[in-house]
């Protein structure tokens, strides 16, 4: 079979991200329609997720919240949203990429969407990928500063490696 050097999977996992992203953002703005509500589990470790030290004793890996009646502050972002939820009376904001997401389902209409975990960067890759950066951003630098006028960006440090 041949290679995909398109990355077909990691495309199609990105716009079934986008139909969550949609969804909350609707949500955001009108609040949640009938009966709707979702449980999203997260991988708690991913970069760019914000959770209270407390939350992630707890949730090592992964977390599942459920937003239906006791939620607010539901903000959404183009990479990300955060929402704010009680856990054991104790009020939390919860910050989510997702790139983060491993489910998504609605179970008033029995809709769920289940993400690839390889197409989420583990925290390893996330540490090398922006040692990388900082690499390549240093060196740019460098490079201004001498008055060179163009600058390349390699995309590697952000590729999936085998």
């Amino acid at each position: 079979m041949a290679e995909d050097h398109m990355r077909y999977d990691i495309l199609a996992q990105e716009a079934l991200r986008g139909v969550v992203r949609k969804v909350l953002a609707e949500v955001s703005r009108t609040g949640l329609p009938g009966e709707h509500h979702f449980f999203i589990s997260f991988a708690t470790r991913a970069p760019g997720t914000r959770i209270s030290e407390e939350l992630l004793k707890q949730y090592d890996k992964e977390m599942t919240i459920v937003l239906q009646n006791q939620y607010w502050d539901l903000k959404v972002t183009e990479s990300a949203f955060e929402v704010g939820l009680s856990f054991n009376g104790q009020p939390e904001m919860l910050h989510i990429p997702f790139a983060a997401i491993k489910s998504f389902f609605d179970p008033s209409v029995q809709f769920a969407l289940q993400f690839d975990p390889a197409t989420v960067p583990d925290e390893r890759e996330a540490d090398e990928a922006n040692a990388d950066a900082a690499t390549e951003a240093a060196s740019g630098e460098a490079a201004s500063e001498e008055g060179s006028g163009e600058k390349v960006v390699s995309l590697d440090a952000f590729r999936k490696k085998p």
